[in-house]
C-alpha cells in the first residue's frame, strides 16, 4: 500500500429520514467524488455520522464503497469510537470485510483521557489489526489534543502510519513534519489550511468539503505537485465560502444540502440534525455554483 496522499474527502453517509442507509445514493457520492479527481476516499468518518450509525450500517458502508470503488482510488475508513474495546471491535470489522486500506481513529470523546491514556489506547488498537493506523487529532470537537510528544511517539508503534490533524495550529503541523519519523504520513483535516499544509510538508488533506467541490480540493493538491502555486491559492481562495457555510446548520447537515446544489443527492441527516435556514440553502447553491465553474 501507498502512503496515504492527496486528497482525500471524508464522506457522508446518505440516510432517509428514518435513519436507513442509502445505497444508491452512497454509490453516486462515491462516484462523483472519484470523478471529480479524488485520490482516496474516507468513510465512517464524523461527516459519515459513524456515531449514528448500527454496527450494520458500518458493515455495509464499508461494504458498498469497496465494492463500486472497485479499485479505482484506495479506501479509508474509520474505527472512531469512544472506547478502546469498541475501536478494536470496528477495527476487525473492517478488516474482515477486506478492501480498506487504512483506519483513520479518531481520540475518544465525551471523556479527557492523559497522553499515557492516549498512547494506551492507540497501541491497542494498532496491535488489534493489520490495518494500518492514522492518529486523527480533532480537539475543537472532542476537547482532547493528541500532544506533539505524544504524535511522536505514536508514530513509532508499529502499525501506527501517520496522523490526520484537525487543529488548525501551523506551528505544531510544522514541528510534527520536522521531526516525524521516515515514512509517517501528515494530513490535513482543516480545509481552510490546506495550501499552507502542503506547502510545509503534508502528504495531503482529508476535508469534508471534497463531498461538494472534490475537483476544487483535489485541484488544491495537483496544482501543488505541479508547481503551479498561484493556482492553488486561487483554489484554496474559492474554498474558504464554502467552508465557511459548513457550520452554519448542524453538522454535517450542510455537506448534504452541498451536495443536493451540486447535484448529488445524499439524503438526510440522523434525528435531530434536520434544520437548514431557507436563506443558508440560497447562499450555499450560490456558492456552489460558482465552485462548478472553477
Amino acid at each position: 500500500m501507498s502512503s496515504p496522499h492527496g486528497s482525500i474527502p471524508a464522506l457522508v453517509t446518505p440516510l432517509d429520514e428514518d435513519g436507513r442507509l442509502l445505497e444508491d445514493a452512497l454509490r453516486r457520492v462515491l462516484d462523483h467524488v472519484i470523478d471529480g479527481g479524488s485520490h482516496g476516499v474516507f468513510v465512517l468518518g464524523s461527516s459519515g455520522e459513524i456515531y449514528a450509525l448500527s454496527d450494520a450500517q458500518k458493515r455495509r458502508v464499508v461494504e458498498v464503497t469497496v465494492e463500486h470503488v472497485a479499485g479505482r482510488v484506495p479506501v479509508y475508513a474509520g474505527a472512531s469510537e469512544i472506547t478502546t474495546p469498541d475501536c478494536i471491535r470496528t477495527a476487525r470489522m473492517v478488516q474482515e470485510v477486506g478492501g480498506v486500506d487504512a483506519l483513520s481513529v479518531l481520540t475518544p470523546y465525551f471523556m479527557t483521557p492523559t497522553q499515557g491514556e492516549l498512547v494506551a489506547h492507540y497501541t491497542a488498537i494498532a496491535g488489534s489489526t493489520d490495518l494500518p493506523v492514522l492518529l486523527y487529532n480533532n480537539p475543537g470537537r472532542t476537547h482532547v489534543t493528541l500532544e506533539i510528544e505524544t504524535v511522536l511517539r505514536l508514530s513509532r508503534v508499529e502499525g501506527i502510519i501517520g496522523l490526520k490533524d484537525s487543529a488548525g495550529d501551523l506551528e505544531r503541523l510544522h514541528r510534527i513534519l520536522a521531526e516525524r519519523p521516515e515514512g509517517f504520513c501528515v494530513l490535513m483535516g482543516m480545509d481552510a489550511r490546506i495550501l499552507p499544509a502542503l506547502q510545509a510538508g503534508a502528504d495531503g488533506a482529508i476535508a469534508s468539503t471534497g463531498n461538494i467541490a472534490p475537483h476544487v480540493v483535489a485541484g488544491i493538491y495537483d496544482a501543488v505537485r505541479d508547481g503551479d502555486l498561484d493556482r492553488a491559492a486561487a483554489l484554496q481562495e474559492a474554498l474558504i465560502p464554502l467552508r465557511a457555510l459548513v457550520d452554519r446548520a448542524t453538522f454535517p447537515l450542510v455537506l448534504k444540502e452541498g451536495l443536493r446544489a451540486a447535484g448529488v443527492e445524499a439524503g438526510t441527516c440522523a434525528a435531530p440534525a434536520r434544520e437548514v435556514d431557507p436563506a443558508l440553502r440560497a447562499e450555499l447553491q450560490e456558492v456552489v455554483t460558482g465552485l462548478q465553474a472553477r
